[in-house]
């Protein structure tokens, strides 16, 4: 597998662990379900992203278009993780606490007919910005350190070069 995706899908998955973490330091509870919810502290999004313009950097320079795409199109993902997403969550919050409103007035006045809807709005969809700031950081680490592994992996590989001491004594 390409090793640029290899280096941002485990990002993901390691930001997303992550999450389970510092849920348990915020309620005291050991839980499961942060590892497939949005939203939540550090952004994969973030540390997908960044670790694969890290990585994109790190091997290619920071001349190359690959890298310039890389940066641009993670810093549209970084500013709408903490832009849009995160305002559409909070407008499902006030969307849900309205349907609750709803709820109890239409106890009060019979002919207002209301259904209530079976699940509520997602209302945990983006991140706050420091959220996103420490994907973005454990992500650019990662994507680094990731494209230092395979440069060492790559000159053990490679056969050293011969030099004349080597042919001394007929070897």
């Amino acid at each position: 597998m390409n090793r640029g995706v290899l280096t941002s899908l485990s990002a993901i998955g390691i930001a997303q662990a992550l999450k389970i973490v510092t849920h348990k330091k915020l309620t005291g509870k050991w839980e499961l379900k942060p590892l497939v919810q949005t939203g939540g502290m550090p952004s994969s999004h973030s540390a997908g992203v960044a670790s694969l313009a890290a990585y994109v950097a790190a091997n290619r320079g920071t001349r190359h278009i690959e890298t310039a795409l890389a940066i641009v199109f993670g810093s549209i993902v970084m500013y709408d993780a903490q832009g849009v997403r995160r305002h559409t969550g909070e407008i499902a919050r006030l969307v849900n606490d309205l349907e609750d409103h709803f709820e109890i007035i239409s106890d009060d006045y019979p002919s207002l007919q209301f259904e209530k809807r079976d699940k509520e709005l997602k209302e945990l969809l983006g991140h706050q910005p420091l959220e996103v700031l420490a994907g973005g950081i454990f992500g650019i680490i990662y994507g680094v350190a990731s494209a230092k592994l395979e440069d060492r992996k790559l000159d053990r590989e490679q056969p050293q070069p011969l030099i004349a001491r080597d042919f001394k004594n007929g070897e």
